[in-house]
């Protein structure tokens, strides 16, 4: 049985984001990393790993930079590498992005997949069911814990009510929020191991992926507006002005 996990590389969460000519300046980008959510996947993919008997294949869609973070996937124990090379990903919508990923998944023969349930930059929380849909596969969303037995997955997601489980069989997919379980980092020995490690890159043609044009237009980006300096009060006297300014300006009260 072989396990895709679908990575994206978001700008690190302490990175400075910062936009030019109504565009965010990806260059200007200091530190990127795996989107956090998707950590979670990769974590519980390992985890199955190591229980015996599946191949872990590690996927992403994305510039060429990316192939440091699939190099980091490798560091802790992925077993396959495959990066489609797309320099701008903002040009294409999210359908697109998920037609490619769904090729790609396909082209490693995996039968299960797991990703994050939404990206760190774009909070959109649709390539895991999108990608179940093109598959013809069961979608498992909200995933903080899951179990293997032969070829039946029993995962626990988080719902208004409280916690459920429930029990698929492969084709499926799994999209992970934030586990319990500490993520592992690359010791010394799987880094020098994944230096070795061979990444396979393909361009969307290559999956016969047709991109067309994108149905998504971006009119531009621009900063939030800068928040106003804060207030300062003291004495007794001033608590009927602060009750007043979190009633009327801050609508706390």
């Amino acid at each position: 049985m072989g396990i895709a996990v679908l990575m994206k590389q978001v700008p690190d969460t302490t990175a400075k984001i910062t936009v030019s000519g109504g565009r965010v300046d990806e260059s200007a980008v200091s530190k990127w990393s795996i989107s956090p959510y998707d950590e979670y996947a990769l974590e519980s993919a390992l985890q199955i790993k190591e229980a015996g008997g599946v191949d872990l294949i590690a996927v992403t869609c994305g510039p060429a930079r990316a192939a440091k973070m699939l190099t980091d996937a490798a560091a802790v124990g992925a077993d396959a590498l495959v990066h489609v090379l797309v320099e701008d990903l903002s040009a294409l919508d999210s359908t697109q992005v998920q037609a490619i990923l769904a090729a790609a998944v396909k082209h490693t023969g995996a039968d299960v997949v797991f990703c994050g349930k939404q990206a760190a930059d774009t909070n959109a929380g649709s390539t895991g069911p999108g990608v179940a849909h093109l598959l013809g596969a069961s979608c498992v969303t909200m995933v903080s814990e899951i179990a293997v037995d032969g070829d039946s997955f029993t995962a626990m997601r988080a719902t208004a009510d409280g916690n459920e489980r429930i029990a698929v069989s492969s084709p499926c997919v799994f999209a992970f929020d934030k586990g319990t379980t500490e993520l592992r980092r690359p010791n010394v020995r799987g880094i020098m191991m994944a230096k070795k490690k061979v990444i396979e890159t393909m361009s969307p043609a290559d999956l016969g992926v047709d991109m067309g044009g994108s149905s998504v237009s971006i009119d531009g980006h621009s900063p939030p507006p800068e928040k106003p300096p804060g207030q300062k009060f003291e004495g007794a006297e001033s608590v009927a002005t602060v009750v007043g300014k979190l009633r009327d300006e801050a609508n706390v009260i």
